[in-house]
């Protein structure tokens, strides 16, 4: 099994347990006038019951492995000028979180709204204002220019890595 259809099986699982959860509320009780739906209706609850508990212990099975095979993975992406690896978990983590944060870091490197030009002293004295920045202005674009693009690159990376890898089971 491929990475990416242990993800869509945990997915369908999901909703097959939602589903068999509705049944089971549907038809888990009745008034004494009224005929069930179900000539077996016990039986049918409590077998709607247990292939939602066989489910559930499925998807961990599966989740546990996609978690193995996340981590034992290792991807590269280049990301500006550089080739970086990584293994799956750390890039959805990149992905999820962390690519947008240190975007948000370099686009704290500002100007304040500061302004060059002519001023006065509080003693009446004429001075030239200048910018004094902390940052390097070329360094802070390269880096955000990177951090935008990084959430891309890694979704292009991971799709295909999703199709071709396979399952680590235990």
């Amino acid at each position: 099994m491929k990475l990416i259809e242990a993800m869509k099986k945990v997915k369908e699982n999901k909703e097959k347990i939602l589903d068999l959860q509705k049944k089971i509320s549907e038809n888990c009780a009745h008034l004494n006038i009224e005929t069930p739906l179900y000539p077996d209706a016990e039986q049918k609850v409590i077998s709607w019951a247990q292939s939602c508990e066989d489910l559930t212990q499925e998807n961990i099975r599966l989740l546990t492995s996609i978690q193995r095979t996340n981590l034992q993975t290792v991807v590269d992406i280049t990301l500006g000028d550089k080739t970086v690896s990584k293994n799956v978990a750390e890039w959805v983590w990149r992905r999820r979180e962390y690519a947008a944060i240190d975007l948000n870091t370099y686009n704290k490197m500002t100007d304040r709204g500061l302004s060059e030009g002519k001023g006065r002293s509080s003693t009446g004295v004429d001075l030239d204002l200048k910018i004094v920045r902390k940052y390097n202005p070329e360094t802070r674009d390269k880096k955000i220019m990177m951090f935008k693009s990084e959430p891309f690159a890694i979704d292009a990376k991971l799709e295909v890595i999703n199709a071709i890898t396979d399952l680590i089971e235990s």
